[in-house]
């Protein structure tokens, strides 16, 4: 039991703070700029920064599905210094997905969770794709021909579409990228045609949402049926949350959850989090690590239904 290097982090966690050093927490992103978790990020950073007492700098890691800028927060020292946020897929799906990972969901501790949208499917508004069926009767006429995007291989967009199109009985050719804001810029260049992604992205880049993979419709995207309204029952939550590497003291994941609470009760980010079409859900750390937990269960269990492999 390495009981020194414990103390050692709880000690430098109570001085950080206590005020009494000054600090500089870094908020890793690993997704790239532009997508729905960095603006969420961006958001936050003054308010969290101001709560937290602490300088407060983001650093976009992008790659792999979220999961090298995961796998670097995991080998962190758990000092409070270092705190992840991202969406749900390098932890919720990622560590069933592949074997190779070199982190466990277990490594990172969950700290709060911040938003949860309903996970969108759109396409630009000169594809003429307007509906499900469109998207059915092209993909019919072309098998394996029509192109999606993806924010990566095994994200929860890919593991959406790949529902999606079993469904419908039809194939379709699977294009991952980085991240939401790399497919958004290879859909408005003609690449691809459609993505399941954030809500926001619809208005911020001028698309037509299809469909919603929720349980209700979106007020942000009234006229988009959802996907158990057309007789597919697939819904997938989009959250984002806060975690940081796993041994990180209580007590500094206590005062982080409190500054993530009172930053989300915030006039000024309530409004921007409205206006970006990112709806809060505010969970503490303990409720937050059951959900966690139960996400991890639920993505694995529909990985081995579905019997995607990392390479499809």
């Amino acid at each position: 039991m390495r009981i020194a290097p414990r103390l050692a982090a709880l000690a430098a966690g109570l001085l950080l703070w206590a005020g009494q050093v000054a600090a500089q927490v870094q908020m890793v992103i690993p997704w790239p700029a532009g997508g729905g978790t960095d603006i969420i990020g961006r958001l936050i950073q003054p308010v969290f920064a101001e709560t937290l007492g602490a300088q407060l700098i983001i650093r976009n890691v992008g790659g792999a599905t979220g999961t090298i800028g995961t796998a670097e927060v995991a080998r962190s020292k758990p000092d409070g210094l270092t705190l992840m946020l991202t969406s749900m897929a390098p932890i919720a799906v990622q560590p069933s997905f592949r074997s190779n990972l070199p982190y466990k969901a277990e490594d990172l501790a969950p700290v709060c969770l911040i938003a949860e949208a309903p996970l969108t499917l759109m396409t630009p508004k000169t594809t003429g794709l307007r509906s499900v069926a469109d998207i059915a009767a092209r993909a019919k006429a072309s098998p394996g021909q029509l192109p999606y995007a993806s924010g990566g291989v095994g994200g929860l967009g890919h593991l959406a579409m790949t529902g999606l199109t079993r469904a419908l009985g039809i194939e379709m050719n699977h294009v991952p990228f980085r991240g939401s804001g790399d497919s958004v810029l290879a859909m408005q260049s003609g690449t691809v045609l459609m993505l399941a992604a954030e809500a926001n992205l619809v208005a911020q880049y001028g698309m037509h949402a299809i469909a919603v993979f929720a349980e209700r419709r979106s007020p942000d995207t009234p006229d988009a049926p959802t996907l158990r309204e057309l007789g597919y029952d697939l819904v997938y939550p989009l959250w984002t949350g806060l975690f940081a590497p796993a041994g990180t003291p209580e007590p500094v994941l206590a005062r982080i959850d409190a500054a993530c609470a009172a930053t989300l009760r915030t006039p000024s980010v309530v409004e921007g989090m409205t206006r970006a079409s990112h709806p809060i859900r505010y969970l503490d750390r303990r409720a937050f690590g059951d959900y966690v937990r139960s996400e991890v269960v639920k993505y694995a269990e529909l990985i081995r239904a579905s019997g995607l492999k990392p390479g499809e």
